[in-house]
């Protein structure tokens, strides 16, 4: 996606609310998630991401995109990164989570408003408002929760 300058603001409030899914992927064995990508078993790979992602979100809201990639050197280093399409009501997103061994991340390629507004500072608050309604609970309160019970 070319950047805008609402570019960061919409992968901070993606990225908070897939931080629960990426921690729930992350504990998938990063062999099996690379082997899946490399042998295109994209059908296992996608019912990984629904299972993961219905978790925290109503159902159909995550799903696979396309596929993914993965990276993975001599010294063991795996990254492996997931195209998703996040549908919550009224916007859909197309993003590449990147996982690896302590942390995540997303990236934003693609966002399609049902109804754009001509603000985009709307368009920004729409996609939180749609993301946190698509959530079994508050974000923020699923993140906390999970944070405290590593503890």
């Amino acid at each position: 996606m070319k950047p805008c300058p609402f570019s960061g603001d919409r992968e901070k409030i993606v990225a908070d609310a897939m931080c629960p899914v990426a921690s729930e992927l992350r504990l998938i064995e990063v062999a099996d998630l690379i082997a899946m990508l490399r042998f295109e078993r994209h059908a296992d790979l996608d019912d990984l991401v629904t299972s993961a992602a219905e978790l925290y979100f109503l159902p159909g809201t995550v799903k696979l995109g396309i596929g993914g990639d993965y990276k993975l050197d001599w010294r063991g280093n795996a990254r492996v990164v997931l195209d998703l399409e996040i549908k919550p009501m009224g916007v859909t997103v197309y993003a590449r989570l990147t996982l690896e061994h302590d942390c995540a991340g997303v990236e934003i390629d693609h966002i399609a408003f049902e109804r754009p507004s001509d603000d985009p500072v709307l368009n920004t608050a729409f996609l939180e408002e749609t993301l946190h309604a698509a959530a079994y609970k508050p974000i923020r309160a699923a993140v906390a929760a999970r944070s405290g019970a590593a503890a």
